[in-house]
């Protein structure tokens, strides 16, 4: 039987009570939009104390960097992410990798103070970037992260679409990418709609119920935060190569 490495990683983390937030697969998994996931992101502070305090938890882990950049502040602080491969043996094998800067997403006091706390069997408790702050940080130039959003916006509305708060209706509207489920929310919360319009055009496309025209205006959106997200990771990626070679 392989072992859940993850309980193991958030009890080192509450251990050592550092401020970190699981995002990526292991978040959509808690989110109830992926079934596994082998590995495990961390956005955390990139202050001198939680610093310390993550390398504690990542020796407890036996932790190890195995790839460029090294494990320096300067580096998370420029948007990079530090991978690390775990030796403990309830973790083996496992690749953590941590960021403090995430593009399109606020900084890490904001994404704290919004962050999901949950309660895991054996005492554990963990905290989960916020859904709306995942989402965000999805919109990458990576394929898989499209069909992921998809998801998450839809288990998130199937969940609570019986009784929602309007906080929840907002985010439907500006984050799902289902044509027919844009009309459908639309068409139950016209003046939010209206509004919100403003800052997402396609909307008038749901209020006037055009799924084709919704679809094409939704590639297009994903078309341009991925031009954004590459020219981003431009210029990083051109500081790794020079780390890899010596530079």
């Amino acid at each position: 039987m392989i072992l859940n490495p993850i309980p193991k990683v958030l009890s080192s983390i509450q251990k050592h009570r550092v401020q970190a937030l699981l995002m990526g697969g292991q978040a959509c998994v808690l989110y109830g939009a992926a079934e596994f996931s082998r590995d495990a992101d961390l956005a955390i502070l990139a202050s001198p104390s939680n610093l310390t305090r993550l390398r504690k938890a990542l020796a407890d882990l036996r932790a190890e960097v195995i790839a460029v950049p090294p494990f320096r502040a300067e580096y998370l602080r420029r948007g990079h992410a530090i991978h690390f491969r775990c030796r403990h043996p309830d973790a083996s094998r496992l690749r953590i990798a941590v960021m403090s800067k995430l593009r399109g997403v606020d900084l890490f006091p904001k994404l704290w103070a919004r962050r999901t706390s949950i309660d895991l069997p054996g005492g554990l408790s963990g905290n989960l970037i916020s859904l709306p702050d995942l989402v965000l940080a999805k919109k990458t130039q990576r394929d898989k992260n499209w069909p992921m959003i998809r998801r998450l916006v839809e288990a998130n509305y199937f969940q609570n679409r019986d009784r929602p708060i309007t906080k929840q209706i907002k985010f439907w509207l500006l984050e799902l990418r289902t044509p027919e489920l844009l009309i459908e929310v639309a068409g139950s919360n016209l003046q939010l709609c209206r509004r919100l319009a403003r800052s997402r055009p396609l909307l008038t496309l749901a209020l006037a119920g055009q799924a084709p025209r919704i679809a094409e205006a939704l590639f297009e959106e994903e078309r341009v935060e991925r031009g954004r997200d590459r020219r981003y990771w431009a210029p990083l990626k051109r500081e790794l190569e020079k780390l890899r070679h010596g530079g």
